[in-house]
């Protein structure tokens, strides 16, 4: 393989990689704003994602000049996989976003008196983040598989988090917005999950050359 092609290519695995520790770091300090109702800290976080949006730029514009060049279909999937991973690092700055707008809105907010482990949903979340992206860098299709059954673990969580919060705001109207925020970032590390997902999808597809989106959801084949 071209040496300068090579370099290239590792450059663009190199800014990925910085761009998962931007979106990392951010939900981290987002889910610690809102736990610890630190406004600063939440406006930090909104402020950085501007950060992944120009990460996603640079990589797509790397990548365009990649797909021009690369040699094998190999490398063709690592580009293009590149690029699909960018848009969810990108996504989960996003949701990272949110969760720092529904903690800067709390804490002028009285507290709740009530306890929701959105600190169990964040690090279940950020795990199967942090597998999918380990995943990518060692090229492990069987470590990027096992992040899939993981996603319906946050689901659950996610519910039993719902049903919390709404039989909390049933019996407490005037905690009503306060649970709305909370229901509202619970969402978004639910998304997280999901982009992680995402991101172990797309690495299987970089391994075995075979797409899995989507597997076992397509509707039942009709008779006519």
């Amino acid at each position: 393989m071209d040496t300068h092609f090579e370099q290239e290519l590792d450059s663009l695995r190199q800014r990925l990689l910085l761009m998962a520790g931007h979106a990392e770091r951010g939900v981290t300090r987002a889910v610690q704003a809102l736990v610890q109702r630190d406004h600063d800290l939440a406006l930090r976080v909104k402020s950085d994602d501007a950060i992944l949006d120009r990460f996603e730029v640079e990589i797509d514009e790397v990548a365009i000049t990649l797909l021009a060049k690369a040699p094998l279909a190999s490398d063709l999937r690592l580009v293009t996989v590149a690029m699909k991973i960018s848009q969810n690092l990108e996504r989960v700055g996003d949701e990272a976003a949110k969760i720092a707008k529904r903690a800067r809105d709390l804490s002028q907010e009285p507290p709740l008196k009530l306890t929701v482990d959105l600190t169990q949903m964040a690090g279940m979340a950020l795990g199967m983040l942090k597998a999918a992206l380990d995943s990518f860098v060692q090229r492990n299709s069987a470590a990027a598989r096992a992040v899939l059954p993981r996603d319906q673990e946050v689901d659950a969580l996610h519910k039993s988090i719902q049903r919390q919060l709404v039989t909390f705001m049933t019996a407490n109207p005037d905690a009503i917005v306060r649970c709305l925020h909370l229901i509202t970032a619970a969402k978004s590390l639910e998304r997280i999950a999901d982009h992680a997902t995402n991101i172990a999808e797309e690495v299987v597809y970089l391994c075995e050359a075979h797409d899995i989106r989507h597997a076992g959801k397509a509707p039942p084949a009709t008779t006519s």
